[in-house]
């Protein structure tokens, strides 16, 4: 028989675990981890002529995306456009970059893998005699390791020739020159972080799911187990 089995601590972590591979994933698509120098746009340059002033836009770059802005005739029409610079794989910037693409779809495909599972856990909680919640938690600390692989090769990367276009000269394996770190990298590292905790908790979630108050209302019949 099925017991439907949820707790506050077995309902955050299920939370946590999904908020951490939509953060991870997120993190993966965007274009902003380095902020680029800034540019002067042409439009500017003819604002400048007549005495006004544009601001300077700041181009950005991620592993495999990039965010550039490009100027019209019309002063007042700027686009900024966002896409993939790398069609496919082997032309991604670096080879630093590509293996931090590997790391970073494995350590997702994890973290996915967990949250979806992570929703059935109220009604599922062992198979094979073994715990599901902890099972998931080895996955997301394995995850976890991946990620931060991630953040020692990634800076390595910036030195190539697409880091020295948008971040100048001076950049670097671990320097960013004219760059500055964008959201997403920082949405990384806190998925990063999220990752681990989660990994410790779902051992809470365990203890949680398997108390003596749920196996007293196992016994008592009911099918639907709610505990604060």
């Amino acid at each position: 028989m099925c017991h439907v089995i949820v707790t506050c601590r077995s309902m955050l972590w299920t939370l946590l675990s999904i908020v951490v591979a939509f953060a991870e994933l997120i993190a993966f698509m965007s274009a902003d981890w380095l902020i680029g120098k800034a540019k002067p746009s042409s439009a500017e340059e003819v604002d400048n002529r007549t005495g006004g002033s544009q601001e300077p836009y700041h181009p950005t770059l991620g592993i495999y995306g990039r965010c550039t802005r490009i100027s019209h005739m019309q002063l007042s029409r700027r686009d900024t456009l966002c896409g993939p610079y790398a069609e496919t794989f082997s032309e991604i910037a670096s080879g630093f970059w590509q293996a931090t693409a590997i790391f970073l779809a494995m350590g997702i495909m994890i973290l996915c893998a967990v949250a979806f599972v992570s929703v059935f856990t109220m009604c599922v909680q062992s198979i094979m005699k073994k715990s599901i919640f902890n099972v998931c938690g080895l996955l997301q600390g394995i995850a976890g390791l991946f990620l931060i692989l991630v953040f020692i090769i990634y800076p390595t990367g910036w030195g190539c020739q697409k880091g020295i276009n948008y971040c100048g000269l001076c950049a670097s394996a671990y320097k960013l020159g004219d760059c500055s770190l964008g959201w997403a990298f920082y949405t990384a590292i806190g998925g990063t972080v999220l990752t681990f905790i989660c990994a410790v908790f779902s051992a809470q979630a365990e203890i949680a799911t398997s108390s003596d108050k749920v196996q007293e209302e196992i016994e008592e019949g009911k099918n639907l187990i709610c505990l604060l």
